[in-house]
């Protein structure tokens, strides 16, 4: 097969796995930076140009694209979707995963546990939002952070408070959400490939900080999960319409909930942890389901 990774550094662990495992399973893969292509659109020879040639027609496009180049980069996607080609995460299904307000509306009309989660702007109601959630203490988010960025918690009343307020002054989107205290800093990260969980692991925050993110000094383990949590995992994969994706989650009294479905997953520290080749099943998964033209939204938005 001749394939696509779409990414824009070709050294990162993830994406020099991803190259490995097609190359060892025989496959041709270039690797394209969708920040330097050039999409040809028309009627009826629509192509991509990249470093000034026009791309060859794929089997498939794996994409990696970075939360900061979102809309270029599913832009790119879509023209490939447009071409016939097959891709493993949809253009349309990448960009709700990246909407977090959307992608928890989408979560919550499917049954799926989530943490009580309020959306507000530049509200100064801050006593009124605590209310809808329970009280502090509460997490409050920017809806454009990633990787723990922009994540703040309100331990007391006051605290949460002032940050609600504080995040308002700045006229921007925020989420609101309860602290899943039971979860003891802790998550759980489920890699899903088509309808599989292939590998978990529990990531634990550094000391003194209840974000579990490895980015900002977290660790990891293998994790053995249960039926449920399997079940919701798969369940929020299909929500957000991915094939491959992260799925993040917490152990609560009440069962997992779901933080966030990562549509470009890393793959150090889930290899790391647990010792399964992902990216090897990732080829596979390709190698089965890869067909001209198999796209449900056929690069419409």
């Amino acid at each position: 097969m001749k394939l696509a990774l779409m990414c824009r550094n070709a050294d990162l662990y993830s994406h020099r796995r991803i190259v490995e495992a097609a190359e060892a399973r025989g496959h041709e893969i270039d690797v394209v930076d969708h920040l330097r292509c050039y999409i040809n659109i028309t009627s009826h020879r629509p192509s991509v140009r990249y470093r000034g040639e026009t791309l060859p027609q794929y089997d498939a496009v794996i994409p990696r694209i970075g939360a900061s180049v979102t809309f270029y980069g599913t832009a790119v996607l879509r023209q490939f979707e447009v071409m016939g080609v097959y891709p493993v995460n949809e253009s349309v299904a990448i960009s709700r995963s990246r909407d977090k307000l959307r992608s928890l509306q989408l979560l919550a009309r499917k049954g799926i546990g989530l943490p009580v989660t309020v959306f507000a702007h530049r509200t100064s109601q801050a006593e009124e939002i605590l209310d809808m959630i329970g009280g502090a203490p509460v997490v409050v988010k920017l809806l454009e952070g990633t990787q723990g960025i922009g994540v703040v918690l309100g331990e007391t009343q006051k605290a949460a408070e002032s940050i609600i307020q504080a995040f308002g002054g700045a006229n921007t989107n925020i989420l609101v959400q309860e602290f899943i205290k039971e979860a003891g800093g802790e998550d759980i990260r489920c890699i899903v490939i088509g309808e599989k969980v292939v590998a978990s692991m529990m990531r634990r925050g550094k000391e003194g900080d209840f974000r579990s993110n490895i980015h900002r000094g977290g660790t990891a383990e293998k994790a053995k999960i249960t039926p449920a949590e399997r079940s919701t995992a798969v369940s929020a994969a299909k929500a957000m319409g991915l094939n491959f994706c992260g799925v993040d989650m917490l152990r609560s009294n009440h069962g997992p909930v779901v933080m966030e479905v990562n549509s470009s997953p890393g793959l150090e520290g889930v290899e790391g942890a647990t010792g399964v080749d992902v990216a090897g099943q990732l080829i596979e998964f390709v190698e089965k389901n890869a067909k001209f033209g198999k796209t449900k939204t056929r690069g419409k938005g």
